[in-house]
């Protein structure tokens, strides 16, 4: 705990008299009692309020779960939330036994960590369990996005292969490089940072969402669209999910989870500002809860009235998308940035996203949740953001004030800062294009990725998953396994 009391039985015994001494080492003895409970009172609440930061990233699965269900036709319901889990369940045995190593480990050439396997020799005095559950929670995460953007055609066995590399390997050297303190590019470096600044990734812009979005995009253009989505190469098909009403679920929850995974970054909330005043780390948390809040609304408003005048139609989905697109643009400067500038944030986001869909079109590119769009093309964006419009003052309360630190360009701090995010796409792009694209070459040459014709005509919970998420009525069976087609309803009753 900083600014701990020290006491010196030496320095009052000259003022206490007689048995001046035993009097000094009594005082001295009962304020640094004192002083103990104070420090285990602020590691108490500071793992609480991460391992709670923990818990709400960790139920952003649940809404990626319900926003994959809604936005996927019903016969692929079953598959495609059996992912969802797998990703977390997975993701938890390879993180804890390589990921958290790799990310958080010492190094001594900042590409790869290599201590603390298994979480050997945990916790240390940097770390403890709730660190670890918390960037499990990431991990994750990352691996989610990845499963939107290859829904409805990928064999199952792929996906066992993808999370598990993703979230044992891929995905924490990425972290290593922008968060850890040995990281090449992190800001948290004490010397040598990159451009003299690092890279400003504060809860994952780059490092969650454009490593899954990018991972996403090659597994869809490896496997190619889904039957139908593009017939005879022609325009593009909408193959629309079966349920708006389980993509607003999913959105909400994702929404809620989004309040641990940006203030919950800073990993602790009992740090002062300034001493004995209302301002500290605690103003700062609240303050990136602002600005996440912003940037969401604000770009679920922008497409709400662009789709509006694209498609002349209110979309729920879309608004649904732009929220998110929003969500993680200012992931990367949450914490940096004025809430104005959180605005400017959500309303560029909405136009990359519909800008990077209808691009997607015209390529021929099927991804059923937008999420390399969403993900990696926001994702990039925000990193941009952060070198535009990062405040020196925000800068040095959470990374610390050091000589040399640049901050937006916008802003008065020179380019620095926008070299070193310009940077950071670079390389992530590269890194994530050289595994994971590679990693679903090699399952496509093994005929591990995608599902035959005649299994993904019929529906992947029927063909791998023995039924369908909803219950048939025998009238029905005539619409069972049909391409697209809706769910099947109970008669109605009968007339009172």
């Amino acid at each position: 705990m900083s600014g701990a009391m020290t006491c010196s039985a030496a320095d009052l015994s000259a003022l206490l008299g007689p048995n001046a001494t035993a009097a000094a080492d009594y005082i001295c003895g009962q304020l640094g009692s004192v002083n103990n409970k104070f420090t285990d009172a602020a590691y108490a609440i500071d793992n609480t309020y991460l391992l709670f930061s923990a818990y709400l990233v960790f139920s952003m699965q649940l809404g990626f779960a319900m926003l994959c269900a809604g936005s996927v036709r019903a016969k692929n319901t079953m598959n495609i939330m059996l992912t969802n889990v797998l990703d977390a369940a997975a993701g938890g045995l390879f993180y804890y036994l390589f990921g958290y190593a790799f990310a958080f480990g010492e190094s001594s050439d900042g590409f790869i960590g290599r201590h603390n396997f298994g979480l050997q020799n945990f916790p240390t005095l940097t770390s403890d369990y709730s660190f670890f559950l918390y960037q499990w929670a990431f991990a994750i995460a990352a691996a989610g996005i990845t499963s939107g953007s290859i829904a409805e055609r990928t064999k199952f066995v792929a996906y066992l292969i993808y999370s598990s590399f993703l979230t044992g390997f891929v995905y924490p050297v990425v972290s290593h490089w922008f968060w850890s303190p040995d990281g090449w590019a992190s800001p948290f470096r004490s010397e040598d940072r990159l451009f003299g600044t690092g890279a400003i990734d504060f809860a994952g812009s780059g490092v969650v969402h454009m490593v899954g979005g990018i991972a996403g995009l090659w597994g869809a253009l490896i496997e190619g669209p889904r039957i139908g989505r593009f017939p005879d190469g022609g325009h593009a098909i909408a193959l629309r999910g079966h349920s708006a009403s389980l993509v607003v679920l999913g959105t909400f929850l994702l929404w809620f989870g989004w309040y641990g995974f940006n203030p919950g970054s800073f990993t602790k909330i009992l740090i002062p500002y300034n001493s004995g005043s209302n301002y500290g780390q605690w103003s700062g948390i609240g303050r990136t809860a602002v600005t996440t809040t912003l940037s969401g609304c604000t770009a679920a408003l922008t497409t709400l009235f662009g789709k509006r005048l694209l498609s002349g139609h209110w979309n729920v989905t879309d608004v649904c998308n732009g929220l998110l697109g929003g969500f993680a643009a200012i992931t990367a400067g949450c914490s940096v940035v004025d809430p104005w500038a959180a605005i400017v944030c959500g309303f560029v986001a909405s136009l990359v996203l519909i800008g990077c869909n209808k691009l997607a079109e015209l390529l021929k590119y099927d991804d059923p949740l937008e999420a390399a769009q969403l993900h990696g093309g926001c994702g990039a964006w925000g990193l941009i953001f952060v070198g535009l419009f990062a405040k020196e003052k925000y800068i040095n309360e959470v990374y610390g004030a050091s000589p040399g630190r640049h901050y937006g360009l916008f802003m008065g701090g020179g380019g620095k800062l926008l070299g070193a995010q310009l940077v950071q796409i670079i390389v992530i792009v590269g890194w994530v294009s050289a595994t994971m694209g590679t990693l679903f070459f090699i399952l496509e040459k093994l005929n591990l990725l995608r599902i035959s014709e005649q299994h993904e005509m019929r529906g992947m919970d029927l063909a791998g998953h023995g039924g369908f998420a909803y219950i048939y009525h025998d009238n029905d069976d005539d619409s069972i396994g049909v391409p697209g087609s809706p769910v099947p309803r109970a008669p109605n009753p009968p007339a009172v």
